[in-house]
């Protein structure tokens, strides 16, 4: 780019490196707020990009590439990695300039992605990061000679203390940074030829590969990913052919490339990097020792885990009061300033309850994100698919499979937009039929509220909620084993794969990155509150006010409503699950999001309830628990509330993920497959408890 071009655009910057090695974290560093989240078109890979300012004053755009070992795609995620650094990506613009975040403790691991990346011609800018963690070893690294050999700058830095960002900053702010020149890929005589020949057969069809180089041809030769996004049909076809011819004629190809290129790197590394180390344990050693032990680690998981679930009860309390007060004063607000009529009840009872009903949840889940969030950042999360890994075997799946099933516990959407980095097609789409059975942080506020109900605070220690929340937890990931293993031996017959996964040193968390994921988890549950949550809010109070009756009882108006008519027209099938219509209108509106279920249980109740100040101090569970059959039973007894959490454990309720779900598997078999399987389950399983619990008297 001329001088007079960087007047106009901002230089682009690509951040790519292995994953799990504070990529994210120095983008993060760099770009603070000012970044936004989506989507590559056409696939689930997320995308991210931010902007900020290089020490001219100028704009720099900056954007985090999917973590990957390889430009030799053996995913999505590594495939538009790939894309966007060839330019074959026609909605991303080809980066200027490449950032490449490698660890200092493992050089020679990382410098495998690097060696590729400077092969292709762009300016690239080395981070060296977790140089601690390389001191903590006993690796010494020579920086001046390391720049040296590969021809770029090379920027010691350490992402979590923002140290070296100022370093950084100022040769990203260089206007002339030249490509690194002298590096080119070690291709044997005999696949020189065979590439030139593939190349030239895929440029008849078309295919985007240049007319000199061989690296584009290598790369699409050596990709193992079955989607192919940006390959028309013609393309694929003769892909697929060249890459046949090339198996048959060079058997072996791709081993020989890759010890050939860790032979440079050996050359590279040589005199460069010394160990000072005498042989003692490092603290990760020592952390390891006790957290990968075959007993003790599954001990520390499930104590962690218990802690987690103890703190979501006990401390999120104050501020919860907080949120129910702020909205009984915007309330109590309205009311006084309006006059009664239907849309002072549409805003208070309609919309103001509704959301309400959901956000007064919203600091128990952002107690969820933040311990995830220290989990991901020190490197235990690896840890944990490690040590599941020898237990996912046994159904069918591997270590890799349960990073999308632990993501699903904040969303399932990002869990199944995660299955994409698994290599194997047949793990992968049992992983995304299952992980919708992992408890999201939608079905929280639902746990929570039947949790209140069933156990009054005032009645059992906080330990029995936490013990009961924990096996709501236990009992979705049991399931979603359970389904895989199912599937693994039935339709799906195959080997499993083997998880190839590099566990990182522990590392201090980068608090800045942690509260930016906070930040914008917060902000899309907020969002969410604020759009789907209030339109269904105030649908749902629509239809538990028309059509307008002459009676004065609260509970026949609603049951002459829209809402209530319907409700009692899918009663016949709920009731063996001990529900009533209430509950079903509740069930319905629900199938649209998860924790609807909380805000239509605030509507119907702050409908029916009387204007009572000592009632209406209470919460919704303590609503419901007055809540009585005809006949003097409690409609929320034990056995509904258990049968209720059960249904919400296995239920697929949450058009989001479906979506997402189509958009994976290519079509609607899948997703429609798993919504009958999911919804048959959560009506059996409810069946189920509530029948034994009736017998053993616990319905009332």
């Amino acid at each position: 780019m001329s001088e007079a071009d960087s007047e106009r655009a901002p230089l682009i910057f690509a951040f790519v490196g292995n994953p799990n090695f504070g990529k994210t974290t120095l983008f993060n560093a760099l770009t603070g707020l000012k970044q936004k989240v989506g989507n590559y078109p056409g696939v689930t890979v997320e995308r991210k990009e931010g902007e900020c300012f290089s020490q001219h004053g100028k704009k720099l755009r900056l954007i985090d590439l999917p973590g990957t070992y390889s430009l030799s795609a053996r995913s999505p995620d590594e495939a538009v990695m790939r894309d966007v650094l060839l330019g074959r990506r026609p909605d991303t613009p080809r980066p200027d300039r490449v950032i490449v975040v490698i660890d200092a403790s493992n050089p020679e691991r990382n410098l495998y992605l690097l060696t590729q990346i400077l092969e292709l011609g762009l300016p690239v800018i080395v981070a060296l990061n977790m140089t601690d963690v390389a001191e903590e070893k006993g690796l010494v690294i020579d920086v001046p000679l390391l720049s040296e050999r590969l021809g770029v700058p090379v920027v010691p830095i350490q992402a979590t203390e923002k140290k070296g960002i100022i370093e950084l900053k100022a040769v990203m702010s260089r206007v002339n940074l030249a490509a690194p020149e002298g590096h080119e890929a070690a291709i044997p005589a005999d696949l020189r030829a065979v590439l030139e020949h593939t190349r030239d057969a895929l440029a008849k069809v078309g295919a985007p590969v240049a007319s000199r180089s061989l690296l584009e041809p290598l790369y699409l030769l050596s990709d193992h990913d079955p989607s192919r996004q940006t390959l028309d049909a013609a393309t694929f076809r003769a892909l697929a052919a060249e890459r046949k011819r090339v198996d048959e004629a060079l058997p072996g190809w791709e081993d020989k490339l890759v010890a050939a290129r860790y032979d440079t790197i050996g050359d590279l590394l040589d005199g460069v990097v010394r160990s000072t180390a005498d042989g003692t344990a490092t603290l990760t050693d020592r952390v390891d020792a006790i957290l990968l032990h075959r007993v003790w680690g599954w001990v520390s998981l499930v104590g962690m885990l218990g802690v987690i679930f103890y703190l979501i009860f006990s401390f999120a309390d104050i501020p919860m009061g907080w949120v129910e007060s702020l909205f009984a004063t915007v309330s109590g607000w309205v009311e006084n300033a309006m006059p009664e009529g239907d849309l002072r009840s549409l805003i208070v009872d309609g919309a103001l309850a509704g959301v309400q009903g959901v956000v007064i949840f919203l600091p128990q889940i952002v107690i969820l994100f933040f311990f995830i969030g220290i989990m991901e950042d020190t490197g235990y999360m690896a840890r944990i698919a490690f040590i599941m890994d020898r237990f996912m075997g046994k159904v069918g799946l591997n270590g890799r499979s349960f990073l999308p099933l632990l993501s699903s516990y904040a969303c399932a959407v990002p869990g199944v937009m995660a299955a994409r980095t698994i290599d194997s097609p047949k793990d992968r789409l049992i992983t995304i039929l299952v992980v919708p059975l992992a408890s999201c942080s939608a079905r929280l506020p639902v746990y929570l509220l039947l949790i209140g109900t069933m156990v009054p605070g005032d009645v059992v220690p906080a330990l029995t909620k936490v013990l009961i929340l924990l096996g709501l937890y236990v009992l979705g990931t049991v399931g979603a084993f359970f389904f895989a293993w199912l599937f693994n031996r039935t339709m799906m017959k195959g080997s499993t794969s083997v998880m190839i996964l590099e566990l990182p040193s522990y590392r201090h968390p980068s608090w800045g990155s942690i509260g930016l994921h906070l930040w914008e988890r917060t902000r899309l549950f907020i969002r969410r509150a604020g759009t789907v949550i209030l339109g269904l809010s105030i649908i749902l109070w629509a239809l538990m006010t028309y059509p307008k009756t002459d009676t004065e009882d609260k509970s026949q108006a609603i049951a002459e409503s829209y809402g209530g008519k319907f409700g009692h027209a899918i009663e016949p099938v709920i009731k063996p699950l001990g529900y009533d219509w209430k509950i079903g209108i509740g069930l319905a509106g629900s199938f649209a999001a998860r924790e609807v279920f909380v805000s239509t249980m605030s509507i119907i109740y702050a409908i029916e309830e009387d204007d009572d100040e000592e009632v209406t101090r209470h919460l919704l569970a303590e609503k419901l628990r007055l809540e009585k059959h005809a006949d003097g039973r409690p409609i929320y007894s034990i056995a509904t509330c258990l049968s209720l959490l059960v249904f919400y454990v296995f239920a697929m309720q949450c058009l989001s993920t479906v979506a997402v779900v189509r958009r994976e598997t290519n079509g609607w078999k899948w997703p429609l497959f798993q919504l009958g399987y999911m919804t048959g389950t959560a009506y059996l399983g409810a069946l189920v408890v509530y029948q034994t619990c009736r017998v053993l008297g616990y319905a009332g």
